[in-house]
């Protein structure tokens, strides 16, 4: 599986004209949850000092608190038990989607780099649409599939940060992707789109892993990722929080909604 995987991410590369990114890859049949596995071998396998990979250079230098992460990993499933996304809400991920825990690296000043749940929903939105699939994003984290009957969730992501002495280490985001697999009621795969369904799930898997080094290139272009994701961001209607009604006015660099009040109040809400 992981030999299928790399082998199909570097000829889509190399279709493209690139190389693509030398990522560590892990992959296995079953697990309970690809968050736990990465966690797992990154407690393992600590990142070490060293030097970069090609495509990386700018994403660390030598004064980091610590090991910055200097190869990108991913842990992929062909299902998952207990996969979860936002505020441990169930993700079923039975064969057939892609499941997905990545470690990227990342720019280490957190206020000068674009949000991974931005710029990897902007990179794979455009995998995507590349394919003939309409996507938009359904703030925080979800990647919507439009259909004549509305919006229906096809992708989930499961951001983070890893930092050390206020310095990022590496990025963190989990992807749950329906492919051909059987979808809960509201949700939606990618079953009617045949360019994006053509060829084994690892290919699919490795298109996502070409939208992550395409997030990781635009890691330290905050505004222009924040300007892209604005362009996919689907109407949201006016928030009640704590007994107030706020009205959105569209995403802050660092992946938050921005909210006026009634009174011309502001306030930036990270999550629900």
């Amino acid at each position: 599986m992981v030999g299928r995987i790399a082998w199909a991410h570097r000829t889509l590369a190399r279709a493209r004209g690139g190389r693509g990114l030398p990522w560590q890859l892990r992959a296995l049949p079953v697990c309970a949850s690809t968050e736990r596995e990465l966690d797992q071998w990154l407690r393992q396998v600590p990142p070490q000092a060293g030097s970069l990979p090609p495509g990386a250079a700018l994403l660390a230098t030598e004064s980091s608190p610590g090991p910055h992460l200097r190869q990108p990993r991913a842990v992929l499933a062909r299902r998952q038990r207990f996969g979860h996304g936002q505020q441990g809400r169930v993700w079923v991920s039975p064969p057939g989607g892609v499941w997905l825990s990545a470690a990227l690296p990342w720019p280490e000043d957190p206020e000068g780099a674009a949000s991974p749940a931005l710029a990897v929903a902007v990179a794979l939105a455009a995998e995507l649409v590349a394919l003939g699939v309409p996507i938009g994003l359904k703030w925080p984290n979800d990647l919507m599939l439009l259909t004549p009957a509305g919006p229906r969730k096809l992708a989930g992501l499961l951001p983070g940060l890893r930092l050390r002495g206020g310095k990022v280490r590496w990025a963190r985001i989990g992807i749950g992707l329906n492919g051909c697999n059987p979808v809960p009621a509201g949700a939606a795969a990618l079953l009617g789109f045949p360019r994006a369904r053509a060829g084994r799930g690892d290919l699919l898997a490795a298109r996502v892993l070409l939208a992550l080094d395409r997030a990781m290139e635009l890691a330290s272009r905050p505004e222009a990722v924040r300007s892209a994701a604005q362009g996919l961001l689907l109407p949201l209607g006016p928030l009640e929080l704590e007994g107030e009604l706020w009205r959105p006015l569209g995403l802050a660099d660092d992946g938050g909604l921005r909210l006026m009040s009634d009174a011309g109040r502001l306030r930036i809400l990270r999550r629900f």
